[in-house]
């Protein structure tokens, strides 16, 4: 495409043409579109300005410049254009007037993300739900309970598609056939991890899926910090169910806390690595919440509805009547046991006690975890 012309009137495909330029541009940050938005007023002026101008803004980026004078070349954008011509996708720029108010308050909100799904959603009262991703089968639990209910009061469940608490809250939300929606830390078109295939199309048919990466990003670990960035943004608070104290979840809620946001955590075992991040989020301020039911009190007048005292309790109630297995789960408490602590709780003999958790296991009040430990979660 030749040099634009200042006073033409332009197409959408043509405007978001320059867009696409300059998220191709090497180097072209959310900072310095935000100047040249500023400066110039509309993405068409960023583009007629004069090379001196530019360089006035972008001192020490000349390949930027160059860009920018070139203007969009139709070639280099031809996937671009093809993935956008699919059914469900589509392109937000931060001039939209659909763009989240929210993430509009970010210094470094992104100008240019793709979409895969209903982009309606954006506009919706978001929570973010984060965590490790290695959990317990507890956290595991506990995550899916807690997006199921808060998914029914109307809250839009948002994470970032990554294993364990990740997944988990999507796919609570899924189970209560409310919406979601997972960033992205790829290229839109590239799913990771891998096994999350199906998930990804289930959160497009039933939610969003979006990206600020082009086309093509593979899994880069630099990516997901600024990932972590936009699920705080979108959202109005963010709820860590574990963390270590070394996680990227952690980051996430400290992002919250920096732009305004709600942060809850919950308590866990002080014998825990994975409670250990959700303790020092709570020394440092976090609201500790025992039950959704304490997320939507914070964050009721923005729901759609507040469930009663007694609803989103995630306290799952056991339906066993065997005496000698109510024993043994009382034994056990709620932090990970070996078979040989058990034995010393309980005085049962080790072939008992593992023919009951078999059983147990079989009927969902008892994980196998890591280590040969078992967990009761119920």
């Amino acid at each position: 495409m030749a040099r634009m012309e200042a006073h033409r009137t332009m197409n959408n495909n043509e405007i978001l043409s320059l867009w696409l330029t300059l998220h191709k541009s090497a180097g072209v940050g959310p900072r310095a579109v935000a100047l040249l938005l500023d400066h110039f007023g509309s993405i068409e002026n960023i583009f007629t300005a004069k090379r001196s101008e530019l360089q006035d803004i972008l001192a020490n980026k000349p390949s930027i410049v160059d860009a920018i004078r070139q203007g969009p070349r139709q070639e280099k954008l031809t996937d671009e254009f093809d993935w956008l011509a699919q059914t469900g996708h589509s392109l937000l720029t931060l001039d939209d007037p659909d763009y989240p108010p929210l993430l509009r308050e970010l210094s470094d909100a992104p100008y240019l993300l793709f979409l895969s799904g209903s982009r309606e959603l954006l506009g919706s009262t978001q929570l973010a739900i984060v965590g490790s991703r290695n959990p317990s089968p507890s956290g595991v639990q506990t995550t899916r309970d807690f997006a199921h209910t808060l998914a029914q009061t109307g809250f839009i469940i948002t994470s970032g598609l990554a294993q364990g608490i990740d997944a988990a809250a999507h796919q609570g939300a899924l189970s209560a056939d409310g919406f979601t929606i997972a960033v992205a830390g790829t290229g839109i078109d590239r799913v990771y991890p891998k096994q999350h295939r199906e998930l990804a199309h289930r959160i497009v048919d039933r939610g969003l899926l979006l990206s600020e990466f082009p086309l093509g990003t593979p899994p880069k670990r630099e990516n997901f910090p600024l990932r972590n960035r936009l699920i705080s943004g979108l959202a109005v608070g963010t709820l860590v169910v574990e963390a270590a104290l070394r996680s990227g979840s952690l980051i996430t809620a400290r992002l919250a806390g920096e732009q305004g946001r709600e942060v809850f955590a919950i308590p866990g075992s002080i014998h825990s690595p994975l409670s250990r991040g959700c303790h020092q989020l709570i020394r440092q301020g976090a609201k500790l919440v025992e039950s959704a039911q304490d997320v939507i009190e914070e964050l009721g007048s923005l729901t759609h509805f507040v469930l009663s005292n007694n609803t989103g309790k995630t306290d799952k109630k056991t339906n066993i009547t065997d005496p000698e297995q109510i024993t043994l789960l009382q034994h056990m408490g709620f932090d990970p046991v070996t078979v040989d602590m058990l034995v010393q709780r309980s005085g049962l003999t080790s072939d008992r006690i593992c023919s009951m958790l078999s059983q147990l296991e079989l009927s969902g009040d008892v994980a196998n975890t890591h280590g040969g430990h078992y967990q009761r979660l119920t």
